[in-house]
């Protein structure tokens, strides 16, 4: 029941979603980020495809988008279609769904991990998904560099959980530094909070 909440919530904000998948400064950050994906691509928390416009269709074979929400998911599918981007989706709780070991080329993740019930568990399964020579790319808010700031998400976040659906506590770098990826390059903007990470999976 719990879940089947969350769900709705994202359900509700689809509409918010898309009308921000165009926000300036994040487009500058994903498209520094998602360049990089190549060959089969899984794009977790797909959300409204915003990530979509900055894909380089000459190195991308193919994208599977998986989200939860049938409204994110039913906006991809359209954003897809306006890229001309080879897609497929899959309506599914990451926590639930299956693939096949060493099946993807890349990984792609923005904005998705601050909402992970059990973060740890979920990254390991991307390095079980993704190949030995593939890479992952993540966007993602984070616990910020400085104190006063950072001090300001831990209070904040039971709030964050309740409207959004996602924690703005994490550490981000020591969650994935925790899992079998490992690390490659960051970036780090707006004091911390932002970050870009290229990682690869530990065989």
């Amino acid at each position: 029941m719990k879940q089947e909440k969350l769900i709705r919530k994202f359900d509700r904000q689809a509409d918010m979603y898309e009308k921000n998948s165009n926000n300036p400064t994040l487009s500058t950050w994903r498209k520094k980020i998602i360049k990089d994906a190549s060959g089969r691509v899984l794009e977790v928390g797909i959300g409204t495809g915003a990530n979509f416009f900055h894909y380089d269709k000459s190195k991308v074979e193919e994208v599977i988008g998986v989200d939860f929400s049938f409204e994110m998911i039913k906006r991809a599918e359209q954003a897809a279609r306006a890229n001309q981007l080879p897609a497929k989706f899959i309506q599914q709780d990451l926590d639930n769904l299956y693939l096949e070991s060493n099946s993807v080329d890349s990984i792609v993740s923005t904005l998705t991990v601050c909402g992970y019930p059990d973060p740890i568990t979920t990254l390991n399964k991307y390095n079980d998904w993704c190949r030995e020579d593939g890479k992952l790319l993540f966007m993602e808010h984070s616990l910020s560099s400085n104190s006063f700031l950072s001090v300001t998400q831990k209070v904040v976040d039971p709030l964050c959980k309740k409207i959004a659906g996602c924690h703005c506590n994490r550490d981000i770098i020591n969650l994935i530094d925790k899992s079998d990826l490992q690390i490659e390059k960051v970036e780090r903007y707006w004091s911390g909070i932002l970050c870009l990470i290229w990682a690869k999976p530990k065989k």
